[in-house]
């Protein structure tokens, strides 16, 4: 990478046609987007900072920012692909937070975005083709639904989030007007719409389901729910007068308030090609943004309409007009307004209007302004200055002040301060201005216009011309670094004119192409200069001819600039590589990667070079230049870069381009090789005035002057007039006060005399009202005594009543505590008494009860529990059954489904008892498995037997020993035979209580089959009953209704007779009646008919029910089929088991048998022992070697082991058969019982 940096410091310059262009990040900072980045700017403090687009960017399409402030989401075009980059705003420096750029859907470009209320879903719009709508979780970079909104091409302006709502969405563009709603994964459409298709430019949501809408004929409409609910028209008066152009007509129904939310943009060139039919006359409404007192919309060119509500009604009416000012500066003012509001947008507060024009302005309103001018309409102000509305063609610099000249083809000029970020000079004219150079001084520039070159003063407030060249169409000009000179470019020739006389002092002839390029070498003795003929040209001054040329015709070259010791030229054109060029020979050729170079500049120092690219980047780069791709490249234009320079003292670069923005740079080099150049002397503060302008001035001044002395003596003449007349007022006040105080005393003193006969009558009132309340309080005390005394002797009467009673209820209390003790006394000897007896019954009956306990604790509680839950599982599962069965019953609507329903469960059931056999198959392999192993073990132990067989006839000589272990272990099998007989005595009545088990067990079964057929039984009664009841209630209403029906027709026969009776006197007619009478109430046949046809129906039923009586009759047969087949299959599998394990007895048997055998050989072993010759006894038994007597011990404790590892196998599948027995509707042979476990103690005994 170079070591060459540079740092955007500064931007002039707003991309206007970015849909939703401008919006507030705070109080104090807004975000637009200018050139390829979007910049951050301090309204108060006046500083930028900036988020840089994309690398490869084409430019950005639209900006949303969310809800919470805290991203912004960019939609770009990269490398012919749309690329949505999602920042993070609350980071400092703003970083990148997610990037999405893998679509699985056709698209474009995004040319409008939206985020969700909550910050967490985005919302974006493709353009036409496709217009296809994406709702996206965009942390996860998640698509969530993706709708096509529109198959006709229109134009989709603008689409945005319900703020309450994540949900629900709205979009609006050409003919189309749509409210969706996201639901399980879809975007659907809630809405449908009506009338006639409008042009919707721009909508905004005023409440959670209230939308106003603007279109391209000035209407207004409030749609609520998708339904219009209010309609307003703006339309553009005739101009009356200056204060008022534009009024609203056509109110109904009422608005609702509206919140604070900024109206997205559309597309400007879109709006204008879709409106380009409509009458100039209709103002187009291209933003709206609502606040907390209304909505602000944009009603034409140059006009903004606040609308706020009545106080008094529930609707809105106008109630400001705010305008764009006229600029003066303008070469025609009264045009100067005519720009489109494209977005507008409040300030959290609302105390501030910010608005976006079509012309790349921004003007903001302080919203208190806009209540003081009541009456007449408000003016917007530049939020920062007047900006280049189109293509900058032309940039320049000076040496002696911080200033920038640029031109345009909007045909103005703008002078700016790079130091104060400032707009110091601006003026429009009639031409577009192609090329400008301002002068080393700062006092003067040249500028090409298409119809002459014009040199002008740059005054303290104007831009003034003073000489005029008749060179039309001058695309190039440049002063010399020393000012003396400037040459301009006029189709290939160079005219060069002197600065000090302003006369052509020569003309520069030998381009064969349009030039496009000139640049002075340092001490401007020599001019380099480059064409569209492939030619770059150094031409000498002093001679007025070619020094050196190299030309090459394949390559159209843009820019030239020369080193500062004026040895190499560098060029820049078509062929994408930048040349150096040397003696009229290119020494040296640098790639350009795929871009076209537009522009180049060099420093002053040499060392650092800058060139601009068709894309609108900035390439820095060292020089001498690198041999490989060493260069910074940065994100600056939104189009191909026109101009390049560089300050005097290599601090700044100064970029412009096509896309209208100036931007400047701080450039420094890392390696310090740049070093800043110290300014000798500071920035110059001179002015140019004019001496007309200073003698206007002056003269305005002695007006002013001697304004302001007539002022003063009018003031004092008025001052003295004034004081005049106050004085005769005063005196006249004061006056008219002393008589009114005269008139006041002398009705004081009456008023006195009125007070103190008042005071007179008032005491003689009181005095006799005193002496009458003393009257009456003495009468009153005399009857209140009397009162009192009678009172008394009441009370003290009642005073003995009481004590007597007092003594008598004491009296009862005593005799009733007498009695009361006696009672208890008697109760308490008679209960101690009987709780004896009771005790003593207790405790024998305690004991019995502990003894039958004792008996049959082991048994009874087993068997209880057992039976008791098998007894509950039982009945609730049968309870459950016949639950359903009756619910059953009552939903179903006929036999058929009856039994469908028990067809179902019977096979179900069938199912059942299938996995049950497959288990049991499962269990019988287990045991197969077991027996196999058992069967390995006894021919492990039948080897081993062979194996002692073979150490018996070894160890002959140890059997002496062995006898004193017999006698031991015949003692052993004493003692365990003993055992043995009396544990087959216990097992014996344990045998005799499972077999009474076993047969209660049956009976029992025997009766649940028992319950189960009267069950079964008893709901066929119950279906017949209820068939039989509705049958009669069908014949009970039919019956009532031919009562009902007769009744009615005897009724009507005797109105129709009564009718007839009329015509007693008139045979004929009376003749006609009584026929027709008949015809009408005589239809025998039909009855016949009708009877047939129940006869014929009630047959059909009693049919249909005989056929499903015989179905369900051999579907029980079936099912008890199936049942006894499945019992054959138990009762076989049982046999098997019982087979099975009469094998292992024989095996048993066998085993004991071989032992047996063992034991006879150990005693023919011995006889033979007494047969041979005694052994002498000088051989002790300790010469014999010794054996130890564990090895028989472990044969016979392995042996043991064996056995009972056997019997709790046995005892296993013993408990399992058991509970197969217990499982409801499993019914075991009565005669079935395994083997008893004979000779198993015997067996053991005799290993022992």
């Amino acid at each position: 990478m170079s070591t060459v940096v540079a740092q955007s410091l500064h931007v002039f310059g707003l991309r206007s046609h970015v849909s939703n262009n401008v919006f507030f990040f705070d109080e104090q900072i807004i975000i637009f987007p200018s050139g390829n980045h979007c910049v951050k700017y301090n309204v108060d403090q006046k500083w930028q900072k900036f988020i840089p687009g994309s690398d490869k960017s084409q430019g950005m399409l639209a900006l949303a920012i969310s809800p919470n402030r805290r991203y912004l989401a960019v939609s770009e075009t990269v490398q012919d692909k749309p690329v949505i980059t999602i920042y993070e705003l609350s980071a400092i420096p703003c970083r990148k937070r997610k990037i999405l750029n893998n679509f699985d859907f056709p698209v474009q470009k995004f040319i409008c975005m939206a985020f969700s209320p909550d910050s967490k879903y985005l919302l974006t719009q493709t353009s036409p083709p496709e217009s296809n709508l994406v709702y996206w979780l965009w942390e996860k970079q998640k698509v969530m639904a993706i709708v096509r909104i529109d198959t006709q091409n229109n134009a989709v302006f603008q689409v945005s989030f319900n703020p309450q709502d994540n949900t629900q969405i709205c979009i609006t563009g050409n003919g189309m007007f749509k409210l969706l709603r996201f639901a399980e994964g879809t975007l659907k459409q809630t809405n449908f719409q009506r009338g006639e298709p409008q042009n919707y430019l721009a909508h905004t949501w005023v409440s959670d389901d209230k939308i106003i809408a603007g279109t391209d004929t000035g209407r207004l409409f409030l749609f609520e729910s998708g339904d219009q609910r209010w309609e307003t028209s703006i339309v553009v008066k005739e101009p009356t007068s200056e204060t008022k152009n534009l009024g609203v007509i056509q109110e109904s129904e009422s608005l609702i308030e509206f919140p604070a939310v900024t109206s997205p943009v559309p597309s400007y060139e879109q709006v204008m090609m879709t409106s380009s039919h409509s009458q100039l006359s209709l103002p187009q409404v291209f933003a709206i943004a609502a606040y907390s007192k209304g909505f602000a919309c944009s009603a034409g060119p140059g006009r903004v309409l606040l609308f706020e509500k009545m106080e008094d009604k529930e609707f809105y009416r106008e109630s400001r007009e705010i305008r764009i000012p006229v600029d003066p500066q303008s070469n025609d003012p009264s045009q100067s307004d005519k720009q489109d509001v494209l977005c507008m947008c409040f300030s959290p507060s609302e105390e501030t209007l910010i608005a976006s024009t079509s012309k790349n302005q921004l003007y903001s309103i302080t919203m208190s302004l806009t209540e003081i001018s009541k009456g007449e309409p408000a003016h917007f102000e530049y939020l920062m200055y007047p900006l280049h509305s189109a293509s900058i063609t032309g940039l320049d610099t000076c040496i002696r002040k911080p200033l920038i000249a640029t031109c345009s083809v909007d045909r103005s000029v703008r002078i700016w301060n790079y130091e104060s970020n400032s707009l110091e000079l601006f003026k429009e004219y009639q031409e577009e201005a192609y090329t400008i150079s301002l002068h080393p001084s700062g006092h003067y520039i040249v500028v090409g216009f298409a119809d002459k070159l014009r040199i002008m003063n740059l005054l303290i407030d104007d831009i003034r011309s003073f000489k005029e060249y008749s060179v039309r169409g001058c695309k190039e000009c440049s002063f010399s670094n020393g000012g003396h000179l400037f040459a301009a470019v006029n189709g290939n020739v160079i005219h060069i004119f002197s600065t000090t006389s302003l006369e052509n002092i020569s003309n520069l002839k030998g381009h064969t192409g349009k030039i496009r390029s000139v640049a002075w070498n340092t001490d401007d003795s020599k001019l380099i200069s480059c064409g569209t003929d492939g030619a770059v040209y150094e031409w000498s001054l002093s001679t007025g001819k070619r020094e050196t040329e190299c030309v090459l015709k394949s390559c159209s070259y843009n820019c030239v600039t020369i080193s500062p010791d004026g040895k190499i030229i560098f060029a820049v054109g078509s062929d994408q590589t930048l040349k150096e060029i040397a003696d009229s020979s290119v020494i040296r050729e640098m790639s350009a990667f795929d871009v076209t170079y537009t522009a180049v500049v060099i420093s002053h120092s040499g060392r650092m070079m800058f060139v601009g690219t068709s894309v609108g980047t900035i390439r820095a780069m060292k020089y001498p230049l690198p041999l490989q791709k060493e260069f910074n490249e940065y994100q600056a234009h939104a189009g191909p870069v026109t101009k390049m320079s560089i300050t005097f003292d290599d601090q700044f670069l100064l970029s412009v381009a096509e896309d209208g923005c100036l931007f400047t740079w701080k450039v420094f080099d890392k390696d310090g090789r740049g070093i800043k150049r110290e300014r000798e002397v500071g920035f110059a503060e001179e002015v140019l005035v004019t001496k007309t302008d200073m003698e206007e001035k002056a003269q305005v001044m002695l007006e002013l002057k001697t304004r302001v002395e007539e002022l003063k003596m009018e003031n004092e003449y008025q001052l003295r007039l004034k004081d005049m007349n106050y004085s005769e007022k005063i005196k006249e006040l004061t006056d008219k006060f002393l008589q009114e105080m005269e008139s006041l005393k002398t009705k004081n003193q009456v008023l006195k005399t009125e007070k103190e006969k008042q005071d007179v009558l008032h005491r003689e009132r009181m005095d006799d009202l005193l002496d009458k309340q003393s009257r009456e309080l003495q009468d009153l005390e005399c009857c209140n005594n009397q009162k009192l005394l009678l009172e008394y002797e009441k009370y003290q009467e009642l005073q003995l009543k009481s004590q007597r009673m007092q003594e008598e209820y004491e009296k009862q209390l005593r005799d009733n505590d007498e009695t009361k003790s006696q009672a208890l006394e008697e109760l308490t000897e008679f209960y101690e008494a009987k709780l004896q007896e009771k005790t003593t019954l207790l405790e024998e009956a305690q004991e019995d009860v502990r003894q039958q306990l004792r008996e049959f604790e082991e048994t009874k509680k087993q068997i209880e529990e057992d039976e008791d839950r098998e007894i509950q599982d039982i009945k609730t599962k049968y309870e459950k059954k016949l639950r359903d069965e009756k619910e059953s019953n009552l939903r179903l609507k006929g036999e058929t489904g009856i039994m469908r329903k028990k067809f179902s469960s019977l096979q179900k059931e069938i199912e059942e008892r299938t996995n049950d056999i497959e288990l049991l198959k499962g269990e019988q392999v287990k045991l197969q498995g077991v027996i196999k192993s058992l069967e390995k073990d006894i021919m492990g132990l039948k080897r081993e037997i062979q194996e002692r067989d073979e150490t018996i006839q070894d160890k002959e000589k140890r059997i002496y020993d062995l006898k004193k272990k017999n006698q031991e272990l015949e003692k052993f099998k004493f003692v365990l035979d003993y055992k043995i007989k009396e544990l087959k005595k216990q097992i014996e009545p344990r045998e005799n209580e499972i077999k009474v088990m076993k047969e209660q067990i049956q009976e029992m079964e025997a009766e649940l089959e028992r319950f189960h057929k009267q069950n079964t039984q008893l709901e066929l009664n119950i279906t017949e009953l209820w068939q039989k009841l509705r049958a009669t209630d069908q014949e009970m209403r039919r019956e009532r209704q031919k009562e009902w029906d007769l009744e009615a027709l005897v009724k009507r026969f005797k109105t129709d007779l009564h009718n007839c009776v009329a015509y007693i006197q008139e045979p004929r007619q009376l003749k006609e009646k009584v026929r027709a009478l008949f015809e009408k109430y005589v239809q025998r046949a039909d009855m016949v008919e009708i009877a047939g046809l129940n006869s014929d129906l009630q047959q059909e039923y009693a049919r249909q029910r005989e056929h499903l009586e015989r179905n369900l009759a051999t579907l029980k047969k079936k099912v008890v089929k199936e049942s006894e087949l499945h019992r054959t299959d138990y009762v076989r599998i049982m046999q098997e088991n019982v087979s099975l394990i009469k094998e292992i007895n024989e095996l048993r048997r066998e085993l004991k048998f071989t032992r047996s055998q063992v034991y006879d050989l150990e005693a023919a072993l011995k006889l033979t022992k007494k047969i041979r010759p005694e052994v002498s006894e000088t051989v002790s038994s300790e010469d014999l070697p010794s054996v130890p007597p564990t090895m028989r011990l472990n044969v016979q404790e392995e042996t043991g082991r064996i056995i009972e590892m056997q019997r709790l196998e046995i005892q296993r599948l013993r408990d399992q058969i058991q509970e197969q027995e217990q499982v409801p509707g499993f019914h075991p042979l009565a005669g079935m019982q395994l083997p008893s476990l004979s000779g198993e103690a015997d067996l053991k005994a005799q290993t022992k």
